[in-house]
């Protein structure tokens, strides 16, 4: 019977090695699985590339990753945004490393990686330093750069509801980039507000089919980014 189940955060990324690649959900606060990322400070991997829209705010949750000098590299759109001070101290002292990604770009970039389409071409940034060094080609009178498709040893995301076969649904735009990371990542950890049996969940309303989904760790009473921020908190 299958039964996709982890009894805690902590065992739930307990394998992710050194230098591993790891998307994380979420668009600032939304859908951003903090009892996981937590859960990975504590674990102690390093030297990781992560994939996530922004880098995180205040002291918690990516922040902390990026502040406990877990993370080398990371490719996101928007590097520096409110409550944003640990990364850019870090990349002014040039201890981390940047690949920047136009937003689109970057959700098509995930989604083509789990669609297991290698690279496709896009006129985002065409005339832009973020075009240098990529492959340029004219379709019907318009410049396209390629980009690459992107994939992940892990996805860390965070769901309203999941059943025992790893089925999903997401809080509204709390989902993001969550469904196309569980497809681009070759493990895909939830952490899931609640966790239901089999069939409980209406077919037509999944989301996420349990197909990409590998475990699900159940965290009723999620933490709040902006409460922590708010706060002053730190991780750990």
């Amino acid at each position: 019977m299958i039964n996709k189940q982890i009894d805690s955060v902590h065992e739930a990324v307990a394998d992710i090695k050194d230098g591993a690649t790891v998307m994380i959900g979420g668009f600032g606060e939304a859908g951003s699985p903090i009892e996981l990322i937590h859960a990975l400070i504590d674990q102690g991997a390093k030297d990781l590339t992560v994939v996530n829209n922004n880098t995180g705010s205040g002291h918690v949750g990516l922040a902390a990753l990026i502040e406990n000098k877990r993370v080398a590299k990371m490719i996101c759109s928007f590097p520096k945004s409110a409550n944003s001070f640990v990364f850019p101290e870090l990349y002014t002292a040039g201890k981390i490393e940047l690949e920047l990604v136009p937003q689109g770009t970057l959700a098509e970039r995930i989604r083509a990686g789990g669609a297991g389409v290698p690279a496709f071409f896009t006129a985002t940034s065409v005339g832009t330093p973020l075009a240098e060094g990529k492959e340029v080609r004219n379709f019907n009178g318009r410049d396209y750069v390629m980009e690459m498709g992107l994939t992940a040893d892990f996805a860390l995301i965070k769901s309203l509801k999941a059943d025992r076969h790893g089925n999903l649904i997401y809080n509204k735009t709390a989902r993001n980039f969550a469904p196309i990371m569980a497809m681009a990542a070759s493990t895909t950890i939830v952490q899931t507000k609640e966790y239901v049996e089999a069939g409980a969940i209406d077919p037509e309303v999944v989301v996420t089919p349990g197909i990409f989904v590998n475990r699900i760790v159940t965290v009723a009473d999620p933490v709040h980014e902006s409460a922590l921020v708010a706060a002053g908190e730190s991780y750990p």
